[in-house]
């Protein structure tokens, strides 16, 4: 189980299509759920038409800074997420995001307790996929890419979105503190090979996305996916997504191994520090 978030840079390159494509094709054991997080603070959410005319006024992360406020935030949270399921998808949700720009200023205390609430879901033994668009690996929002297990930009690969990618990841390698190294989710509009794009970035890249823009404006409309069921697969086969998942796996376990060296290392010290005291001779 981890979390994974997603970030963009300049321009459209594909974050909230990438993501859902991500919640439609990533792998579920039996018993097992994911939840796709819109947390991008632009308010560019995910359209209500992806979420088969699901979504009330009701439901969304915009609904929870009150329930921060009051005290209920990890009860209200289940609340808010709309379940996607049918015959094809069980066990998908999705938080949705923003719609409105000006909700932003209420959500900024609470990026760190839902970091603390996304991090725990491992124990309802549930992924998540967090869409931080494009300014939320390193705006108010940062706190979910520090927090995730792994982070991917999401890139073309035209000299465009290679050029803005060398910046991306220096200011996301930066937010991350080194705790973390990003990787690339390649989108494959342009000429440039996934080894050049490597090569170029010096960046793991655990996936490649065909570039079909028809197909990507069918998955964000219900109604349309529903003529073409198979859409989810085109955008992401099967295999991209279980890539995705063990190297976002991977990156956890690595965390998890960081943790207990720091763990150790801390120990260790206040062992010696509290040894040397003891054995310090008297003054008197």
């Amino acid at each position: 189980m981890a979390v994974l978030a997603l970030a963009g840079g300049r321009g459209a390159p594909g974050v909230t299509t990438s993501a859902l494509a991500l919640l439609l094709a990533w792998p579920l054991p039996p018993g097992r759920r994911v939840v796709l997080a819109a947390a991008d603070p632009e308010a560019r959410s995910i359209p209500p038409g992806a979420l088969r005319c699901a979504l009330d006024d009701r439901q969304g992360i915009r609904c929870l800074p009150i329930a921060f406020r009051l005290g209920r935030l990890a009860e209200a949270f289940w609340r808010q997420l709309v379940d996607i399921a049918d015959a094809e998808t069980q066990g998908r949700m999705v938080l949705p995001g923003l719609y409105d720009s000006a909700h932003a200023s209420a959500m900024e205390p609470l990026w760190q307790p839902l970091a603390d609430i996304f991090g725990g879901l491992q124990a309802h033994q549930c992924d998540v996929i967090i869409d931080l668009g494009r300014q939320g690996a390193t705006g108010p929002s940062r706190v979910l890419a520090q927090k995730a297990d792994a982070v991917l930009l999401v890139v073309r690969n035209t000299l465009r979105g290679l050029d803005d990618a060398q910046d991306q990841l220096e200011v996301l390698r930066a937010t991350l503190g080194g705790e973390s190294e990003p990787g690339v989710l390649l989108v494959d509009e342009g000429p440039i090979s996934r080894a050049r794009v490597r090569g170029h970035l010096n960046v793991a890249i655990p996936a490649i996305l065909p570039w079909m823009p028809r197909e990507a404006t069918a998955l964000l409309d219900a109604r349309r996916r529903q003529c073409h069921p198979d859409v989810g697969a085109l955008m992401m086969p099967a295999v991209q997504a279980e890539a995705v998942q063990k190297w976002a796996t991977a990156h956890r376990s690595h965390a998890a191994v960081h943790d207990v060296s720091v763990r150790s290392c801390r120990e260790n010290m206040i062992r010696s520090q509290s040894f040397r005291h003891r054995a310090a001779p008297s003054l008197r």
